[in-house]
């Protein structure tokens, strides 16, 4: 991430901003099976405060960072609290300035995560799978089928 200056200016912000980055179990489907992995996300501040609240999520642990703290000149430098084998989505860059300004616009959510702490009394639950390469196909069969009056006037 050569443009780390270019990045912080374009989306207003600065090295040391708040975020909360969480890791994930999701799923991603291979061969007519489905495999088990950890993703590195930004959470947004909104989104924390529902997780706090006991909601069942996908995430084992959250840590709250400044952005410089992940997001370095040689690019994206993984904390060692959330493991080895935690994958980066394609995206990682544009969503933490997201979640960063979510933060910025209020401030009184950084008070639920302490910076630097790390957090892991989600209610973690893998009942509802977050498969990542998931394709839903559409067919003729899906749609609803309406009376011949349902759109006529009485």
């Amino acid at each position: 991430m050569s443009t780390l200056q270019n990045f912080f200016q374009t989306y207003a912000l600065a090295n040391h901003d708040y975020c909360v980055f969480g890791v994930a179990t999701c799923f991603v489907r291979a061969e007519g099976e489905v495999q088990e992995i950890s993703v590195l996300e930004p959470i947004p501040s909104a989104a924390l405060e529902a997780l706090l609240k006991g909601i069942p999520t996908s995430y084992r642990l959250a840590q709250a960072l400044s952005l410089d703290e992940i997001l370095t000149t040689q690019g994206i430098k993984i904390p060692s609290a959330f493991g080895e084998n935690v994958q980066i989505p394609d995206d990682f860059p544009e969503r933490t300035a997201a979640a960063a300004r979510t933060y910025k616009r209020r401030p009184e959510a950084q008070t639920y995560i302490s910076l630097g702490e790390i957090y892991q009394q989600f209610n973690h639950s893998t009942a509802k799978k977050r498969v990542l390469n998931q394709v839903n196909i559409v067919s003729a069969e899906d749609n609803v089928k309406q009376h011949a009056y349902t759109h006529t006037v009485l």
